[in-house]
């Protein structure tokens, strides 16, 4: 059975001050106080899942021990088909330590360039996302955790364009738009991206009566 959220204290697992403030405005709703890891300063597990999935989970689980409260926690990435589906899950990865994704997106297009001899490359992609929500473990219930996924399609452009949103939204731009996730309104993105998708699942499992 489905486990309803009805703490009013909420970590949020992650290290990314954009994550966290998309993360924080679709909880804004709820009357949820929310409080990032990094503010805690919960260290980042490593995250050696191969899977969305598996990725939500081990940071969802880490946090929730640590803070010994609830923990919501996201894995989400570019997921280009023609480059095999990379850099998927290790989206955050291609930007290296610096988290340049200035570079990581030119890394991307270079990459996706060398795959075609002639013509235009394949730029279809969707950025796909995992949440889990996580309670710890108490005398009276043992951990639990719930997962939900969701997903935006669209195609890539370059050069870049837009300098809001975060990671690859500039040169990103969803199905049935000419914009890309970088130039769109922050509440408007909020409407349609994968995140959100994902989180319509998880409000509407765990979260409305």
């Amino acid at each position: 059975m489905t486990r309803r959220f009805s703490e009013d204290k909420l970590v949020i697992a992650s290290h990314n001050p954009g994550k966290v403030r998309e993360i924080d405005a679709l909880l804004a709703p709820f009357g949820v106080e929310v409080i990032s890891a990094g503010a805690l300063g919960l260290p980042e597990p490593v995250e050696d899942g191969t899977t969305f999935i598996a990725n939500a989970e081990i940071k969802a689980r880490a946090a929730a021990r640590g803070a010994g409260l609830p923990a919501l926690a996201d894995d989400s990435g570019l997921v280009v088909p023609a480059l095999g589906g990379e850099p998927g899950i290790h989206s955050a990865r291609w930007a290296g330590p610096e988290k340049d994704f200035g570079a990581a997106m030119a890394a991307v297009w270079e990459k996706l360039a060398a795959t075609v001899t002639a013509g235009e490359p394949a730029t279809a992609a969707h950025f796909a996302c995992a949440l889990s929500l996580c309670w710890p473990a108490t005398a009276e219930a043992p951990e639990h955790i719930e997962t939900f996924e969701g997903a935006v399609q669209g195609h890539l452009i370059w050069p870049p364009r837009g300098d809001k949103g975060f990671g690859y939204d500039p040169m990103f731009i969803p199905q049935g738009f000419e914009i890309t996730f970088g130039e769109f309104d922050p509440d408007a993105k909020h409407e349609i991206s994968h995140r959100a998708d994902a989180f319509r699942k998880l409000v509407g499992a765990c979260f409305q009566a």
